[in-house]
């Protein structure tokens, strides 16, 4: 289903928030057959065939994975079970569960206790108690700067920072992701807190079926309010600006990186050639190579590309189920021809009008009850 000019804003924004609705109440939290299959709990595995060619060298991560965004298939990975603290890539599974939720539009004149418990070294965007900011500007600012103030401000939106968490707890089980558990929504390192290549993997691509975080997670750079009027932000993520003697990586289009002391470097990573978009994610390299995170995932993402859509899988990622014939619902994102930053589209199965419908549904009930709430990061988290 293409979205284009001859829609509504209004109408276009509601049917990809229905849409994104779906990629939380579609997904089973334990899917039957094949789609259940999950990758190797411990140990490197990946795709064998004729003419794939050897996994890189110099992979040092603890935990990493490999997928086809579309299909769900995983190609490879290495302990993708493994509980690890997640850092900011936690953020994917915020925006996940918040985004649908507030209109880009929408105003918030942040208060004090919006900013309270903004943890010590944090990254944060540069929000400020009294202003007002819309929706849109601060999700620029989680996914741009790895904003843990904007993270605390969307959360007090939604109901609190300790309700975020739990509600965060819930889409991660609906979406089959055993190995998270969420205490601190920005993902600041917190006991407890942990999650797993496999489970962001699975964030992400839930994600990218959504355009307005597809086109978040892709932007370079972006106005924001700063303290002395519209300033600059720059995306942290150097895979995909081109920094810090990084080349942009060919075709990346998202999502996001992290890193702490507990966590180290942490980045899920997405690209799409030739039709196909792969998802890589890579956890705490200990190499201690400047850029290694970056590195590690840019060779698996040229390994990935290097084998055959067609080969045998080691495992799947939990799959979207929609309604009536079971169409798939598949994250896809085009560059535009003319050099303006990636532009998100959604493509969905033959069941799409039913599913969107399904999904419009639960945003609207979810709205109604929303009504009465009202690289390395450079920083912890």
């Amino acid at each position: 289903m293409a979205f284009d000019a001859r829609v509504s804003k209004k109408a276009t924004a509601m049917v990809l928030i229905a849409v994104a609705g779906v990629s939380l109440t579609s997904i089973p939290a334990a899917a039957d057959g094949a789609t259940a299959r999950r990758p190797t709990e411990a140990g490197v595995r990946a795709v064998t065939a004729p003419g794939i060619p050897r996994l890189p060298s110099g992979l040092s991560a603890l935990s990493w994975m490999v997928a086809d965004a579309e299909t769900g298939s995983v190609l490879a990975a290495k302990s993708p079970h493994r509980r690890l603290a997640p850092a900011s890539t936690l953020k994917t599974l915020f925006a996940v569960t918040v985004l649908p939720k507030f209109s880009a539009g929408t105003m918030r004149r942040v208060s004090s206790a919006d900013l309270a418990g903004v943890g010590s070294g944090s990254s944060v965007v540069g929000v400020q108690q009294g202003r007002r900011y819309t929706v849109a500007d601060l999700w620029r600012g989680v996914f741009l700067r790895s904003g843990n103030d904007a993270v605390h401000v969307l959360a007090a939106m939604n109901g609190g920072w300790q309700a975020t968490a739990r509600e965060m707890q819930q889409t991660a089980q609906k979406l089959g992701a055993r190995d998270t558990t969420v205490k601190s929504p920005d993902g600041y390192d917190a006991p407890g807190q942990v999650s797993s290549a496999y489970d962001l993997t699975v964030f992400a691509r839930a994600g990218l079926a959504n355009a307005e975080f597809a086109r978040y997670c892709a932007t370079p750079s972006a106005s924001f309010p700063g303290a002395g009027g519209i300033t600059r932000i720059e995306n942290t993520n150097r895979m995909l600006v081109g920094s810090h003697g990084l080349s942009r990586y060919p075709g990346i289009i998202g999502v996001k990186n992290g890193y702490t002391s507990k966590a180290g470097n942490t980045l899920i990573a997405a690209a799409r050639r030739n039709g196909r978009t792969l998802l890589v994610t890579v956890l705490n390299p200990q190499s201690q190579e400047a850029n290694g995170v970056y590195k590690e995932a840019g060779s698996l993402l040229d390994w990935g590309f290097g084998t055959s859509g067609d080969a045998e899988p080691v495992g799947t990622l939990h799959a979207v189920r929609t309604s009536y014939d079971g169409g798939p619902l598949r994250p896809v994102a085009a560059e535009a021809h003319d050099g303006s930053p990636w532009r998100p589209a959604l493509v969905l199965g033959a069941a799409g009008a039913g599913v969107v419908v399904l999904g419009l549904g639960a945003l609207l009930s979810r709205w109604r009850q929303g009504r009465g709430r009202g690289g390395q990061s450079g920083g912890a988290g």
